[in-house]
């Protein structure tokens, strides 16, 4: 895996950081907080880092960051023109080569009731490291294929559990082609840039060779812009959210595409519950739904439950 991380930093501060970068592949979040301890999530676990760079579990040997240092440090990832990211900064974050998620917080700066004209004095920063795992999905495509069609499908999960992760790896199987089914066309409205962590619009991760991706635009808004200009067999989205997505959604699968979806909870009544929506129409529109979980800190998939009825 080629190593990211150690580029987000300034020279000067790399060798600092050379020990979290050499773990790259376990490192799940990086948590920079203004005169606080640096605190590393790693495999489910959260740890600190030394005034040498190294982890450890006890707080009071952890090092801090100034805010100074986290101000150079964002201006190094923003490769130190902050203007030209200020549209991805007033969302709270930006995306950055190799797809890695950088979250912000600090003063915000009101445009109106409804929108921000910016952050200042960020003295927050959240680094979430990407990570692809080709193969995540390997236990669950013979279940979501039959006599080689792809069944529409949404992966339920609590936050932290890999949905992301496996709807990533689904995408990239469902696009090449697999042994259970042939390679299809895939759309991907890309809200947050997690799923094929564009940067400069060029996906970072491999999401297929038969893969569009509209990154950084509204769920709803580019399904319809997908499906007017892309002509996807599959449209494959992260985290549903409300009404007007899953409209959209099934708008997509009266135009006869495949659905790959994911969205937070515990169980298929607890999402329908929140969307409100008739087990019908529900039946209709997903035939397969994943839930996912944890088990002694490992994720996993807890079930899988196959809908009656036809499906678009």
């Amino acid at each position: 895996m080629e190593n990211t991380i150690l580029r987000l930093f300034p020279a000067e501060k790399r060798s600092f950081w050379e020990y979290t970068a050499a773990h790259q592949r376990f490192v799940r979040e990086i948590r920079l907080r203004a005169d606080r301890p640096i605190v590393i999530y790693i495999d489910g676990k959260e740890v600190f880092l030394d005034r040498e760079g190294h982890f450890t579990e006890r707080m009071q040997e952890a090092g801090s960051i100034t805010a100074e240092e986290l101000s150079k440090l964002l201006e190094h990832i923003c490769h130190y023109s902050l203007y030209a990211y200020e549209d991805e900064l007033r969302q709270g974050f930006l995306t950055v080569a190799g797809g890695h998620r950088i979250g912000v917080a600090g003063q915000a700066v009101p445009e109106d009731e409804k929108n921000l004209r910016t952050i200042k004095n960020i003295t927050f920063i959240n680094i979430r490291v990407s990570h692809e795992i080709k193969g995540a999905a390997d236990r669950v495509l013979p279940r979501i294929y039959g006599e080689g069609n792809l069944k529409s499908t949404l992966i339920i999960s609590p936050p932290g559990c890999g949905k992301t992760t496996l709807l990533r790896d689904l995408i990239r199987q469902v696009s090449d082609g697999n042994k259970w089914g042939k390679g299809m066309t895939v759309g991907v409205v890309d809200e947050r840039s997690e799923i094929a962590g564009a940067f400069c619009g060029k996906p970072q991760n491999d999401v297929g060779m038969r893969t569009d991706v509209l990154d950084a635009c509204p769920k709803s808004l580019g399904m319809m812009m997908l499906l007017r200009s892309m002509s996807p067999e599959v449209i494959a989205i992260d985290e549903l959210g409300d009404g007007e997505e899953l409209e959209a959604l099934r708008r997509a699968a009266v135009c006869g595409c495949r659905i790959l979806a994911t969205a937070h909870g515990e169980s298929r009544e607890d999402v329908m519950s929140r969307f409100d929506v008739p087990e019908g129409v529900w039946k209709q529109l997903f035939r397969m739904v994943i839930i996912l979980g944890k088990e002694q800190g490992s994720c996993v998939v807890k079930r899988m439950e196959e809908e009656g009825g036809d499906y678009a």
